[in-house]
């Protein structure tokens, strides 16, 4: 098998590092301080086909594929995991998602813009007592003739108080279970929406989180995606989707690590020699190193697989990846805070917000322990 990318693919990649070096890094620490989220540059990510990977021509997207996409993010997670973030909320999660199961109207509507970065995206799945056990959720959509009246909170949902548009996933079907799940696209001007901002987080300072409210709030009809009923099924399928970018948004995280702490470690002298020489600071970067290639590999397999045939679920392979990336992330993170020693502890250096970066990655999208059950299940046979 020919591991080399293809010249497209260095291109994509050569762009998104250019664009996270020149656009996002010059004021990183000082949005990072500020816990500043910056709407333009979702917009020149846009403008530069960042998001059309996944989506036709038609569209507004470029078509390039999955494996390009992860590639893209990794690039830009190398600088910043926060800003990886648009990668979810414009292309796999919203836009994706309405292109499988979308209406043509709901299409029209809403993918071009998203690919374009002219709307803010968002999905709201996760509520206060409801994180793993989608099925348990307690936000209603009732039918009321040519309306569904919303009622019920999302929490920790990412872009909630910044988002025009939010995937927004209630019951229907209250006594149903996961079979009265439902899936609506949700404008976030509509009377009865209303969010708040949770600003005191441990990282991802610059990607947004807060609470999501619906107070009797009126949506047409039209908002439904898919058929009733259909909302679990799509939640899965969307996960599958949003987990693989998670995942390179982990292994960007990874690979900027050990690049910090190559360079420190060559750069830093004790005893009348470099730090690197020392053999355990060489067992340290060689773990970093090794791990992290075979993170990207299963982060590249999944994107491959999914590029090959996009009707073929992989979970499994999604959640290997997901699970391992965001794993090898904290403990990249937590090395190289250790080679830095006081100086990792401080906000001189990049080290310590990649450590209160990467722990996200262990419970986003689903935590690590939910990978697992997936990935054991899967491979027990237990699941179909």
């Amino acid at each position: 098998m020919d591991f080399s990318l293809s010249e497209e693919l260095i291109a994509f990649r050569d762009l998104a590092r250019d664009f996270a070096e020149k656009e996002i890094a010059p004021k990183l620490a000082e949005d990072d301080k500020a816990h500043r989220f910056r709407r333009e540059l979702v917009e020149k990510m846009g403008e530069l086909g960042f998001f059309g990977c996944l989506i036709p021509e038609e569209y507004g997207g470029n078509e390039a594929g999955f494996l390009a996409s992860v590639i893209m993010c990794e690039e830009v997670g190398k600088v910043s995991a926060a800003h990886t973030l648009p990668f979810n909320m414009q292309a796999h999660g919203p836009a994706y998602t309405l292109l499988r199961w979308g209406t043509e109207e709901q299409k029209r509507k809403y993918i071009p813009a998203l690919v374009e970065g002219k709307l803010i995206g968002g999905f709201a799945i996760t509520e206060a007592d409801t994180g793993s056990d989608v099925a348990s959720m307690k936000t209603v959509a009732k039918k009321d003739g040519d309306y569904y009246i919303l009622n019920g909170s999302k929490m920790w949902i990412s872009n909630a108080h910044v988002a025009d548009c939010m995937l927004v996933y209630a019951k229907t079907d209250p006594a149903a279970g996961a079979r009265g799940i439902s899936c609506f696209i949700v404008d976030a001007n509509t009377p009865g929406y209303s969010a708040r901002a949770i600003e005191d987080k441990l990282g991802i300072h610059c990607a947004p989180t807060g609470e999501i409210i619906f107070e009797d709030c009126r949506i047409p009809k039209e908002a439904l995606v898919g058929q009733e009923g259909e909302g679990f099924k799509i939640c899965m399928w969307q996960l599958d989707n949003t987990r693989l970018s998670c995942a390179a948004r982990a292994l960007g995280v990874a690979a900027a690590c050990l690049k910090a702490a190559v360079q420190y470690a060559n750069e830093r002298t004790q005893f009348g020699q470099p730090i690197g020489r020392f053999q355990m600071i060489q067992d340290e970067i060689a773990q970093m190193a090794v791990e992290e290639e075979a993170a990207r590999f299963l982060v590249y397999r999944a994107a491959w697989q999914k590029d090959r045939d996009p009707n073929v679920r992989n979970t499994k392979e999604v959640s290997m990846a997901k699970y391992y990336a965001a794993e090898v992330a904290v403990k990249a993170a937590n090395e190289a805070m250790k080679i830095y020693g006081s100086y990792g502890y401080s906000e001189e250096y990049p080290v310590a917000r990649y450590l209160r970066d990467a722990k996200s990655f262990q419970v986003v999208e689903g935590t690590s322990n939910i990978q697992k059950m997936i990935i054991a299940g899967s491979v027990l046979g237990y699941r179909k």
